[in-house]
C-alpha cells in the first residue's frame, strides 16, 4: 500500500494503485504489446511466480502471460519455480549444465530481475540465444551497474545485503532477496554478448519511482532529486528488449 507521501507525489496512485514511474508496469506493458497468440514464451528465472501476489490487480494479470501467447515455460534453478501457478510448464534448471531445450524453442524470453544475479554472463548468453527463435525477443528488468542500485550493492559488503534490504525496502519478502553480481548489467556488455551484426538493441534506461527509501519521506525525495540530477548513463535500471533477426527474411528479402 502506497505511504502518504508516495500518493503526495505521485495522485494518479489512487486511480488504479500504480504511479506513471512504475517500473513493473513500465516493464510488463511493452513486454504484453510483443505478445501474440501463437507465441511459446519462457519465463526465465521465474521463480515462485513473481507476479502472483503483486498487490495491483491489473499488473497481476498483465505479469500473467496465459491465455495471450501459446504456451508458457517457467525455468529458474530454484525449485520454488515447480510450484510457480502462472505458467504451463516447470522446469528446474541445473544452471552448470545448458538449458534444457532444442534450439529456437522460445519466440520471446522474459526475465525480470534476473539478469544481476547470472553468475556466467557469456554461457548464459549463448544458451539464451541458442533457444530463441529467429525474430524472437529478449526481454528483461534489470539493475545498471552504474545506477544507483548497482553502485550501493556492490558497495555493500555481501553479508550485510538482507540486512539493509529489511530497512530499505521493509515490502520485501526474504525469498524475494539473492546475491546481485552485475555480469551482464551495462549496454556494452550487452552489445557485446548479443552482437549488434546479430541482433537489434532497444534498451533504455528508466529510474522509476523509488522504493529503497525505508518508508521514510526524506529518503524518498532525495531519491528522486538524485534521478533528476544523475546523468542517463547512470540511470537506475535497464529496460532490455533485444529482437534475434531473422537472417533467412533478410536474405529472402535480397
Amino acid at each position: 500500500m502506497a505511504t502518504d507521501f508516495e500518493v503526495t507525489a505521485y495522485p494518479e496512485i489512487l486511480a488504479g494503485g500504480y504511479s506513471h514511474d512504475d517500473v513493473r508496469m513500465e516493464y510488463v506493458v511493452r513486454v504484453n504489446t510483443l505478445l501474440k497468440s501463437d507465441m511459446t514464451v519462457l519465463d526465465f528465472g521465474a521463480g515462485r511466480g513473481k507476479w502472483r501476489d503483486d498487490p495491483v490487480a491489473f499488473r497481476r494479470w498483465m505479469g500473467d502471460f496465459r491465455g495471450r501467447c501459446a504456451k508458457v515455460v517457467a525455468c529458474d534453478v530454484d525449485p520454488a519455480v515447480l510450484d510457480n501457478p502462472q505458467v504451463d510448464e516447470r522446469v528446474l534448471w541445473d544452471h552448470h549444465k545448458p538449458l534444457p531445450f532444442p534450439d529456437a524453442s522460445f519466440d520471446l524470453i522474459s526475465a525480470f530481475s534476473v539478469l544481476e544475479h547470472v553468475e556466467d554472463a557469456e554461457a548464459t548468453a549463448a544458451e539464451l540465444k541458442r533457444i530463441l527463435k529467429p525474430g524472437g525477443w529478449l526481454c528483461a528488468w534489470t539493475p545498471n551497474k552504474w545506477g544507483y542500485v548497482g553502485i550501493g550493492a556492490r558497495l555493500i559488503p555481501t553479508r550485510l545485503h538482507d540486512w539493509v534490504l529489511h530497512i530499505v525496502e521493509p515490502k520485501r519478502t526474504e525469498g524475494d532477496s539473492f546475491v546481485p553480481l552485475y555480469r551482464m548489467n551495462t549496454k556494452s556488455t550487452l552489445q557485446r554478448l548479443f552482437p549488434p551484426d546479430s541482433y537489434l538493441h532497444c534498451t533504455y534506461g528508466f529510474d522509476g519511482q523509488p522504493f529503497y527509501h525505508a518508508q521514510w519521506a526524506p529518503l524518498f525525495h532525495f531519491w528522486r532529486f538524485l534521478f533528476w540530477l544523475l546523468p542517463p548513463q547512470m540511470k537506475g535500471f535497464y529496460m532490455v528488449f533485444i529482437q534475434k533477426r531473422d537472417t533467412t527474411k533478410q536474405a529472402d528479402g535480397q
